[in-house]
Parts: C-alpha cells; sequence; structure tokens
C-alpha cells in the first residue's frame, strides 16, 4: 500500500533529525570516552523484517516471540527469535506510525506508541484488530508519542518534545480507559533539545518510573503519582534511545551503534555501567527486548537519512 506524507510534516522531522545525526556522526567519528568496562564485541545475528520500509521499535511477546514496529508505515511484525523468523502481522491504516511498543501478557495486547501522529494505538495480539486508539497531542502540535511502559493498572508513554507522561488506565477485563496527562516536574521537564524524554521503563510494577533524556544523555526517575523527577546520578549515555529493565540492572541503547549495560542501586539516585555492548552489525540501534541473556536490538539505520533509506531493516541478537 502506498502512503505519503505531507510535505510540512516532513520537513518538521528532517528539522528534528538534523541535530541528533550530527551527534550521531560525532560520537561515530571521535573517540570513544572512557567508561566503567571496555566497549565489548559479542557474536550476533539477524532477522529480517521482510518488505519493512523503516523500523524502530519493538517488546517482548509470549516465550520466544517478538513484536516489532514499521516505523513510518505503523505496520506491526511478529517474529520469533529462536527461529530467526519474522513475518508481517498487522496492517495498519494509513496514517498510522509505530514507534516503542509493549506487550500485555494478561490480556493480549500491544500497546504502541505513535511517533509524530501525537496517537498511541492498543492491538489486540490474538486477532491483530485495534482495541482503541488515542490522540494524545494534535498531529501538528509538534510531539512525538515516543516510547512506552506497562504497569499492573495501565501503560505510560512518553511525549519527546513535551514535559508530559500519558497514561492509559487499563482494568481488570483488559479494557482500556480513558488516557490521563501528567505533568511533570523536575530535571526530565527540560525539552530544549530536539528530542528529550524518549525511553520509559516501570519499576516494581509502576511505583516508580525510569525515563530516558535523549538531548541530556541522562536518566531519571519519575514519582507517577505526582510527575516528581529525580537525577539517575554517575551516568553519562549520550544519545540514549530505548531502555530495558530487569531488576536492578538497565540496558540504555545508544544510536552510536552500543548499549550500556548499568546495574542501578538500591534507591534508584545512582547507577554504574557494567559494559558497553557493541556489534559490527549494529547501524544506529534505537530499542531492545531482553530475551535471556541476549537483547533483540532494532536498527532503524537513520544514518541512511530520515526517513530512512536503506533496503532492509532487521532486528540484531546479541549478547547481554
Amino acid at each position: 500500500m502506498n502512503r505519503t506524507f505531507r510535505k510540512s510534516s516532513m520537513t518538521r522531522w528532517m528539522r528534528r533529525i538534523a541535530i541528533p545525526l550530527v551527534i550521531f556522526t560525532a560520537l561515530v567519528v571521535a573517540p570513544t570516552p572512557a567508561v566503567a568496562a571496555p566497549p565489548e564485541e559479542h557474536r550476533a545475528s539477524t532477522i529480517v523484517l521482510p518488505d519493512a520500509t523503516s523500523a524502530e521499535g519493538i517488546a517482548k511477546g509470549r516465550g520466544s516471540t517478538f513484536y516489532a514496529g514499521d516505523l513510518f508505515q505503523g505496520d506491526i511484525f511478529r517474529g520469533d527469535v529462536q527461529r530467526g523468523t519474522a513475518e508481517r502481522f498487522i496492517d495498519a491504516p494509513a496514517g498510522r506510525q509505530a514507534v516503542g511498543m509493549v506487550f500485555d501478557r494478561r490480556h493480549d495486547l500491544l500497546f504502541v506508541a505513535g511517533g509524530f501522529t501525537g496517537q498511541a494505538y492498543v492491538y489486540d495480539t490474538r486477532s491483530g484488530a485495534t482495541v482503541r486508539s488515542y490522540q494524545f497531542a494534535a498531529a501538528d502540535s509538534g510531539s512525538v508519542i515516543n516510547d512506552v511502559t506497562l504497569t499492573g493498572n495501565g501503560a505510560w508513554f512518553t511525549d519527546s518534545v513535551k514535559p508530559v507522561l500519558y497514561f492509559v488506565p487499563l482494568n481488570h477485563k483488559g479494557e482500556p480507559g480513558t488516557f490521563q496527562e501528567v505533568r511533570l516536574s523536575g530535571p526530565a521537564t527540560d525539552v530544549s533539545g530536539d528530542f528529550n524524554l524518549n525511553g520509559i521503563a516501570a519499576v516494581n510494577g509502576g511505583r516508580a518510573l525510569i525515563v530516558s533524556h535523549s538531548a541530556n544523555g541522562e536518566l531519571y526517575t519519575v514519582d507517577p503519582e505526582t510527575g516528581a523527577s529525580k537525577l539517575i546520578a554517575g551516568i553519562s549515555v549520550p544519545s540514549v534511545d530505548g531502555i530495558v529493565l530487569s531488576g536492578r540492572r538497565l540496558w540504555a541503547v545508544q544510536n552510536s551503534n552500543q548499549i550500556t549495560r548499568i546495574l542501578l542501586n538500591d534507591g534508584l539516585a545512582a547507577g554504574t555501567v557494567e559494559k558497553v555492548i557493541t556489534s559490527d552489525l549494529f547501524q544506529f540501534p534505537t530499542t531492545a527486548a531482553r530475551f535471556g541473556n541476549r537483547l533483540a536490538v532494532v536498527n532503524a539505520k537513520f544514518d541512511t537519512g530520515f526517513p530512512p533509506t536503506a533496503d532492509e531493516y532487521e532486528v540484531v541478537l546479541v549478547n547481554g
């Protein structure tokens, strides 16, 4: 299906990506600064997303299943990390986009951030049907709905342009309700960059949230009740994008072709770098999902342009 985008929207996207691409180029050319653990090469393999025109987000499903998105088409792929296969699962309506996503095991739902559309979508992973769609912000408002995480009572979405989070409640029947906008306070409210709040993860079932900030290269905790944010000290992750959290261990995917693994302290006030994961197969990685001791990492290939112009898009599997 052919899809077109308004010239004004494309101009706006090109303007927003220009600075991150310059930063990315500089990071690739410049020597990597010293960190607590040296960069480490890992054996890796790839899973091609067949006929994808772009890629950005990924979520772990049941077992070895994963879901990944075609960023500018909005389509959803379903794959298997053990079989090394993927296929188009949801042919999204024209005009949708697919950025960060998360799978709800209790109700077989997939929550997807809608990027520059200002929207978000909830899909039934048994049928592929749209359960509900949301318009968090007007498409021409400049908002970028970037990533999403799941808690015990709903889903939280980031906006890379506004200092807010959006919350979609979910009842015990798995029915999504009316969304709420939560205004933030503290350091996470800095929106001076082109892309600011990005990745998000829930701690302890949602009693706290962790967000990444692409422009600042930092991580913050957020109180979901008040919106108050605090810096996680001791961590510098330039061009950070999606994050993966397991217990007190966090993986920060960076557009500079690396993933930094961090151990957080018990109070989430600080963290230390355990190691840096690299691969010759990385090409502008954006997000990841964890499968045991391996990470499934999406190659967005924004280094080819924005929208990207690569012939193929894939998920890279690396040891975490």
